[in-house]
Parts: C-alpha cells; structure tokens; sequence
C-alpha cells in the first residue's frame, strides 16, 4: 500500500495538541494573575512584586510538557515508522519471496526511530525556554501599558489591559522561525516539525524495506488538492537513492525471467524530496514500481483545487485563534465577542465544505484543555 506523510498526521496532532494545552494554561494563567486586584491602586506594585510567582507557575507548565512530550514525540515516531514498515511488507508479500522478504521483515528499526525521535526533541527543545521568556515579557508590557493608560486619558487600566492580553492571545507564543525563514507561533512551529518528523520517519520505514528486499524503483500516487511544488511529480517513477535526472534504463522484467522492461525514471526520492514532495501536510504517496507490472494508477478526484484547502487551513487557524482569544478574556463582554468570531470562522468552514468535497477537521479547530 502507499505510504504518504497525510497518513500520519494524527500522530503529528497528538504532540502539538499538548504544546497547545500548555500554550492555553499560559494564556489562562497569565489572565488569571493580571486579573487579580487590577482595580487596586496598588496594582503595578503587586504585580511587578509577584512577578517571581508568575515564572514558577510557568516553569511547573513547562516542566510537565518537557516530560510529556519526549514520550509522545518518541512514540508518534515509532508508530509512524512502524505504518512505513507494515505498508512496505504489504506490497513485498505480493512479490518477494525467500530470502528478500524476510530481509524486508527482520530489518532493526529502533536505531533509526531513536534518531528521527532525539533530532525532534532537539529542535522543539528551545520553545520550552522561549515560553517562560514570552510569558515574562507579556505580563511586564501589560502592567506597563495598563499603568500608562489611565495617566494618557486614553482607556482604563481593565481595559489596556485586556487589550494587550488580546493580542497575546490571538498571537500565542511566537518567534519560532524555520530554515526557510518563516515565523511560526508555538503550536503551528510544532505541529510543522511533527508532521515533518512522523512523515520523514514513514517514508524511510518503508523505503528502507524496499531496499532490503532488492527493490529499487517507487512510483508517487495522484493526490487531490496537489500543491504547486508537488505536482511536477504526480505519477512519475524515481529510484529510491542515487543520482537525480530524469532518464531511461533498461530494468529486469519483475515476473518473468530474462526479459527487461524500459523504464521512464523521472529522478530520484531524495531529488523530488529536495524540490518539495513529500513536504509537511503532503497528500502524495509512494508505492513500490514493478517493471512490467505495475500500471499507472487513476488519477484521484479532485474535490476542490488546492486555494480552497489552503483557505480551509486559514480559516482553522482564526477559530483556534479566537478560542485562544476567549480564553485570555479579563470580562465576560470580550469573551462573548471572542466566541462570535469562533461561530463566525467555523460558518465559513462550513459554507466551505459544503461547497467543495473537502472534508471538515474538526479536531484542526480544537484547543485541548489546559492541565
């Protein structure tokens, strides 16, 4: 059977689900400590004074998802290594036999998923640190700006305030930037690296069986929805290492021996994974080519073009975001405001879908609960 990075995705939820229940409990603890007193005359002095307080509760935040999430990350990847490893042994039961498939099936996984696992905790590490630092420097600027209000005659102190914990709660905790230099908040930049991480880690499982068992050649599936970098490669057929460039080879019959089949190489795996295939949130899959056997495959109905799935996309980050925005609410005026955009987001989702084929996700518009 294919396998795709879209087959993972669950997994890749499961981790970011509990970066976004640790970015929820800051956002409510935050409101809840900036909240308290914040009629006194004495505010500012009382919240600069408890500041202490304030980094202990978030550190204890952190220090549970730290230990949370090695485990998860390290058990997304194994089991997305194991569907690699399942699909590959799927299609070989087909066609290998003796000694190749059973080279296919006793090939050791856990160096390769103890690696895939250790590179995504390194690279999350840091928005551990980065969280206890935005969380600090949100609660200063709030006391600093609901202080100053009131002496400029522009707005009250409850009411800068709940400005200023708006916009950091639409936001979350950013700063997170990626190699090609995109900034990304906490949840999206580890749901980003997951997906990547549990996709990375299916396609090796799968291709490492392939090789393995001698098999040198995949074929990438028809998706829907194909984004623009992934469909120069729709359907093409790529060795799985090697030189990349597009060429023709002369490649043993898979059934019949002596006989030899002219193949179209499109390039190689590692070629189009550089162009972008197989990117985080790709729909495309790979499947092993039999020369002489395998046929070219249907291609997949499009349920709406890819601008509508990116749309979708946009529109489950407003409702999550508007979520976050309920959530950090210092009065229950705002919080009514902040859910409306929630109902107003999800109706567009809806209109959306029934529009096009493109199923709704609605676990993509969930926030977990804060623990």
């Amino acid at each position: 059977m294919p396998i795709s990075p879209d087959m993972a995705e669950d997994l890749a939820s499961a981790v970011s689900s509990l970066y976004e229940q640790a970015e929820l409990a800051l956002i409510e603890k935050l409101t809840r400590a900036l909240a308290q007193g914040i009629d006194s005359p004495l505010w500012a002095e009382l919240k600069l004074a408890a500041l202490g307080n304030l980094q202990t509760a978030v550190q204890t935040i952190i220090d549970a998802l730290a230990t949370d999430a090695a485990g998860a990350i390290h058990e997304a990847v194994a089991e997305a290594y194991d569907r690699g490893q399942q699909a590959a042994v799927a299609e070989l039961g087909a066609v290998a036999t003796g000694p190749a498939l059973a080279a296919a099936e006793a090939l050791p996984a856990a160096p390769a998923v103890d690696r895939l696992a250790a590179a995504v905790v390194q690279e999350t590490g840091p928005a551990h640190l980065r969280m206890l630092r935005v969380a600090v420097d949100v609660y200063r600027q709030v006391v600093a700006e609901a202080s100053a209000a009131p002496l400029l005659g522009a707005v009250t102190r409850r009411e800068a305030a709940a400005r200023a914990l708006a916009r950091f709660a639409a936001r979350g905790v950013t700063g997170f930037v990626d190699r090609a230099g995109r900034a990304w908040n906490l949840t999206s930049y580890v749901e980003m690296a997951m997906r990547s991480a549990v996709g990375r880690a299916a396609v090796q499982a799968h291709t490492d069986r392939l090789g393995a068992a001698g098999v040198d050649l995949v074929v990438v599936s028809d998706a829907p929805e194909e984004c623009p970098r992934c469909k120069p490669w729709e359907g093409k057929i790529l060795t799985r290492e090697g030189p990349g460039g597009a060429r023709t080879v002369e490649m043993q019959h898979a059934t019949e021996d002596g006989r030899t089949v002219r193949v179209r190489v499109a390039g190689s795996l590692p070629e189009a994974r550089a162009s972008g295939l197989l990117h985080p949130n790709c729909r495309h899959g790979i499947s092993i080519y039999l020369p002489g056997l395998t046929r070219p495959r249907t291609p997949a109905p499009k349920r709406a073009t890819y601008e509508q799935s990116q749309k979708q996309r946009y529109f489950e980050r407003q409702v999550r975001a508007w979520k976050r925005r309920a959530a950090g609410a210092l009065d229950d005026g705002a919080r009514r405001a902040a859910n409306a955009r929630v109902r107003e987001y999800q109706g567009r989702i809806r209109e959306l879908t029934a529009a096009t084929d493109l199923p709704r996700k609605s676990h993509r518009e969930q926030l977990g609960s804060a623990r």
